[in-house]
């Protein structure tokens, strides 16, 4: 991971975007959100992508485009997960990896 951590609107914390390669799962927006329910409540750490942070060109742009948002409203398009293989499958449950 590299670079700070990001922080929304409401001040939850995210994880730097990750660097190293990953697995790779697909899942409606929806379901995102539902993944980003899970982490929190399991206080299992996630890198978050929001449809924002595509527009912007820095990685500071990109914090300040989270910072302007609160966690309900955040539109995210992806998400990082580091943790415990068992924190890991319960907040990705249901999801799918991509081909």
């Amino acid at each position: 991971m590299i670079g700070e951590d990001y922080i929304d609107a409401d001040g939850a914390h995210y994880l730097p975007l990750l660097v190293q390669p990953v697995l790779v799962f697909e899942a409606p927006a929806g379901k995102l959100s539902t993944m980003h329910e899970r982490a929190a409540r399991r206080k299992v750490p996630l890198a978050i992508y929001t449809a924002q942070m595509f527009s912007t060109g820095n990685d500071a742009d990109n914090r300040a485009a989270v910072r302007a948002v609160p966690t309900a409203d955040l539109d995210l398009v992806g998400i990082g997960v580091r943790a415990g293989h068992r924190d890991v499958d319960a907040v990705v449950r249901g999801a799918q990896r991509h081909p």
